[in-house]
């Protein structure tokens, strides 16, 4: 990853965001009010004869709703089963599609917004949309497939640098927002990802990044100070969504370059397979261990980091940090989670967490690893067990990954929804119990 830029948005952009965010529309091909899809609710259309090149349990198919839309990241379903999709490239903005005939392929594509991003929510009467340095909302109906205006600047600016600038979302049940702000930093080090560097202690990062913070909508044009600060010492939670009963739950991005930075205390294989990537109940007030913990899985506990006086075994002041729900392999990349609330799966997978995992760059010289959807089953709104591999075949061989999953939603059929920004694509996963 690039060095840390600085960490402001310069007063004069943030301004002109405030003041001039605007939409616009591309490829138009239907009535923004156009009617919902007749099957849009109902029963599904037929998936791919190749299951669109994915590896499934039996009894579970694939089609592809959409390729070739750009980079697709975070993505959001409306009750028509209309969908919405954060783009951070080809123009970037939002990407409305529309299932005319019930076939399964969206026929109809709105563009518009601002520019790039990555979250989307859509829920309490707004379309909410996260840029790097901004968050933005517009009013929404049923039906609607772009905006009638311009949107409102919930809050800007926030806090982004060259590393995890990417914001994502998550709506609580009262309507606020929840923001993962990512640390622009690796481990907080005083000369960030160099060999041997101490870490700063305390580390001034988590005043304004390396955690969530939580906006209240009603009001807009906020600064990032105006939010709470409602968690702390988290590294970069892509993977962050909210469960029917408001709960909050993320996936944490580990940090990287254990053997690089520490080559007297890891070997290649050890910097590969550590530390774990980490999944969260996130609490009010919770401190969740970062840049001064990991968690190591062969270990089954925290670690305090090398950059702050750490061998690779001791826990010292980590040994009360919150441990994770779920602990997944390292460097496996989660972006993407979603509780599952339909009732198409089996009973097994109601309640439970799918996680998308957009895949490593740096397991060597182990295989690169992760381009994959776990599942993780749920009891009571906590997990019961540890994770399975749901879904495979986004990256064959060891090449260039044709695809990699970011976002995932649940449509209102219950079909599993999920997009890919590498190839473009937009997939949903039906179980048809065949």
């Amino acid at each position: 990853m690039n060095p840390t830029r600085s960490l402001l948005v310069p007063l004069a952009f943030a301004t002109a965001l405030i003041g001039a965010l605007g939409f616009r529309a591309s490829r138009p091909a239907s009535p923004a009010g156009a009617a919902p899809s007749a099957r849009s609710t109902g029963t599904p259309p037929s998936c791919a004869a190749d299951n669109a090149g994915l590896t499934l349990p039996s009894g579970f198919c694939a089609m592809v709703v959409a390729d070739s839309v750009g980079r697709a990241r975070h993505i959001a379903v409306a009750p028509n089963g209309d969908l919405f999709v954060a783009l951070m490239g080809n123009g970037g903005g939002v990407l409305s599609l529309h299932d005319a005939d019930g076939d399964g392929v969206a026929e109809t594509r709105h563009q518009f917004g601002p520019g790039p991003g990555s979250g989307i929510a859509l829920g309490g009467g707004f379309l909410t949309f996260a840029l790097d340095d901004a968050i933005v909302h517009w009013p929404w109906r049923a039906g609607q497939l772009e905006p009638a205006g311009p949107p409102d600047t919930i809050v800007a600016p926030l806090v982004h640098g060259r590393q995890h600038a990417a914001k994502t979302i998550a709506l609580g049940r009262d309507g606020a927002v929840f923001v993962n702000i990512g640390a622009p930093s690796n481990a907080c080090q005083e000369r960030d990802r160099q060999a041997g560097s101490p870490g700063r202690d305390p580390c001034p990062i988590l005043d304004t990044a390396g955690g969530i913070w939580r906006f209240d909508p009603s009001h807009l044009r906020q600064a990032q100070a105006d939010g709470v600060h409602f968690a702390r010492g988290l590294r970069n939670v892509v993977a962050i969504t909210t469960d029917p009963s408001g709960a909050l739950f993320g996936v944490q991005h580990g940090r990287d370059q254990l053997h690089d930075n520490w080559p007297q205390l890891y070997n290649d294989s050890e910097s590969a397979e550590k530390p774990a990537e980490e999944m969260f109940r996130l609490e009010q007030g919770g401190e969740y261990g970062w840049p001064y913990c990991y968690y190591d899985r062969q270990l089954g506990r925290k670690v305090l980091g090398p950059e702050y006086g750490g061998d690779g075994h001791t826990a010292g002041r980590c040994a009360s940090a919150p441990v994770p729900l779920v602990a997944f392999p390292g460097h496996w990349a989660p972006d993407g989670i979603a509780i599952y609330t339909g009732t198409q799966f089996p009973a097994e997978y109601r309640g439970g967490a799918f996680i998308a995992f957009h895949g490593s760059w740096n397991r060597a010289p182990l295989p690169q690893q992760g381009y994959n959807l776990t599942f993780v089953p749920f009891a009571r709104g906590v997990p019961r067990g540890t994770y399975t591999v749901f879904a495979e075949g986004f990256r064959v061989g060891e090449g260039r990954a044709a695809h990699r999953p970011v976002g995932l939603a649940v449509g209102p059929d219950g079909s599993l929804y999920v997009s890919d920004d590498q190839g473009g694509r937009i997939y949903r996963i039906i179980y048809t119990g065949r």
